[in-house]
């Protein structure tokens, strides 16, 4: 990569700002196992990463003050002209390169994905195999829907071209802490902007593993940036003048904060991905082990951890609602959940932490008190809190159920008499990421399609099935109308609109007045 030496010195300040190391084995690591990372002198923790489940030590570190938050910024400010300025075909390169480093080490990754949250290694082998796919889904989106258009008019050419914004902030999530970030920053660099990223506080190992991959791919120093720290830490990043927009994925009381921050700034682009109350309907089912097999992929996978999770069931009633309930009921409670590395493997593994674990059996608590009817009781061992297993309540009929996202392995269940009233029902929340509709009636879907209010939705899948081919986003309090997934490369870059001559011409037919 020595087309990138003259990268100012200033860019090489991006290295002294990442404040983490890596415990493995017993030994402190720099990276995992291929990338050396400078550590600060003075070096000492101030927080720790550890396994939700065993209680280990996965990493620890110290937060960025808004000193090293203004390093990493400025740091990302000096690479970006020579970056945004290098051919598309120059940064495809070095994300090509990256998605090797990936691919290479991914059974590394998926390891310290497990270690870090919880999730079941067959969970966390699929979540870094999607790491290395978005680089083409990225490469693809950035080709059809951001590449340069023009069209000859008579003597002139109207051309629009894309541009990076600049400098952009990636504020990770704790649930996907590699697929769901670097969904973010692949587009990101690839339109041309340097970023500045924060993993979560919850999974900082995974996010510095991230950038270690960069930096093996030959990614020149300072366009992409690593700050650890918590709340802190992420409003120095979005505070700081020199930031052209945020790309963030969480909950929605975060996103109406920075939404809220970002309106006395409208220059600087905002792009949220945030959750949901998400619904699934049943109507008209004949195959009662089939509609619990997508049920139960909807609402209990990643420990109910996914922003496209279930979380109320609505069944439009006949004769099957009862069995259909029977069998959920028992096919939940026979759900595996255990360790990460637990042999043979468990279908779910931990919530994120024990303080998860807690703050989802208090929701339980609240939804028995309203007079919820317990079909199914989540239990977590004493010693080990962020173990939950799955929870099934009807709710129907009581009023005041909160309209709130529960990010854990509870579902709610909702009767109804017909399939009006359930799309009603599911229309009945602020949010509107995910919904589903489970029927062998086709003619339910057309009614449902045209009139729920979701950006994902989907025909007899799971409410958690999303294509990496599609936009991912959704309405109401689920996001700002920009979605990610395919579509990323969207809020990536800005048009830019030219109407081109060769020279300089005066018409045949100048306007009224001017007297030529």
């Amino acid at each position: 990569m020595a087309a990138w030496e003259s990268f100012s010195v200033v860019a090489q300040q991006a290295q002294q700002v990442i404040h983490g190391r890596l415990y493995i084995d017993g030994q402190w690591q720099s990276g995992q196992g291929f990338a050396a990372l400078p550590q600060p002198s003075g070096y000492h923790a101030h927080w720790q990463s550890t396994s939700p489940c065993q209680r280990q030590v996965i990493w620890e570190g110290v937060a960025a003050d808004e000193t090293q938050v203004d390093a990493a910024v400025r740091a990302a400010r000096a690479a970006w002209p020579r970056w945004q300025s290098s051919s598309v075909d120059q940064r495809i390169a070095v994300a090509r390169q990256y998605q090797v480093v990936v691919q290479q080490h991914a059974a590394d990754l998926a390891l310290l994905i497990s270690r870090e949250t919880g999730k079941t290694l067959w969970e966390a082998k699929a979540e870094a195999a999607s790491v290395a796919g978005k680089v083409d889904l990225a490469i693809s989106a950035l080709q059809t829907r951001r590449d340069m258009q023009w069209e000859q008019t008579g003597p002139e050419r109207v051309v629009t071209r894309y541009k990076s914004h600049g400098v952009l902030a990636v504020l990770g999530p704790f649930n996907f802490p590699a697929h769901l970030p670097n969904g973010h920053i692949v587009p990101a660099l690839l339109a041309g902007n340097t970023v500045v990223f924060k993993p979560s506080e919850l999974t900082p190992a995974v996010g510095q593993w991230l950038v270690a991959a960069w930096e093996r791919a030959g990614l020149p120093p300072g366009v992409l940036n690593l700050v650890h720290g918590g709340r802190e830490t992420g409003g120095a990043i979005i505070q700081h003048p020199q930031i052209d927009g945020l790309l963030f994925t969480g909950s929605s009381n975060a996103g109406r904060f920075f939404h809220q921050h970002f309106a006395a700034h409208p220059q600087k682009i905002l792009a949220l991905e945030l959750g949901g109350n998400n619904p699934l309907v049943v109507s008209h089912i004949q195959d009662i082990p089939a509609t619990v097999y997508q049920i139960i992929l909807s609402a209990y996978i990643t420990s109910g951890q996914r922003c496209t999770c279930a979380r109320r069931l609505i069944l439009v009633e006949d004769k099957s609602t009862d069995l259909l309930l029977d069998q959920l009921t028992r096919r939940a409670a026979a759900l595996d959940v255990g360790w990460y590395d637990q042999q043979p493997e468990p279908f779910m593994g931990s919530v994120i932490s024990a303080e998860a674990g807690q703050q989802i059996q208090q929701f339980w608590q609240r939804l028995k008190r309203l007079g919820g009817q317990v079909l199914l009781e989540p239990t977590s061992p004493v010693e080990t809190p962020a173990l939950v297993t799955p929870g099934l309540i009807d709710m129907t009929g009581i009023a005041g159920v909160p309209d709130e996202e529960c990010f854990g392995p509870l579902l709610q269940i909702y009767r109804v008499a017909d399939l009006q009233q359930a799309i009603e029902l599911a229309n009945d929340t602020q949010y509107g990421l995910s919904a589903g509709l489970l029927t062998e009636n086709l003619a339910d879907w057309d009614p449902f399609i045209g009139q729920i209010r979701a950006g994902v939705v989907n025909l007899n899948r799971q409410t958690t099935g999303a294509s990496g081919k599609l936009a991912f986003g959704g309405c109401g309090l689920s996001g700002n109308h920009r979605p990610s997934g395919y579509h990323a490369a969207d809020y990536c870059s800005f048009p830019v609109a030219s109407m081109e001559s060769d020279r300089l011409t005066i018409p045949d037919n100048t306007l009224p007045g001017m007297n030529w």
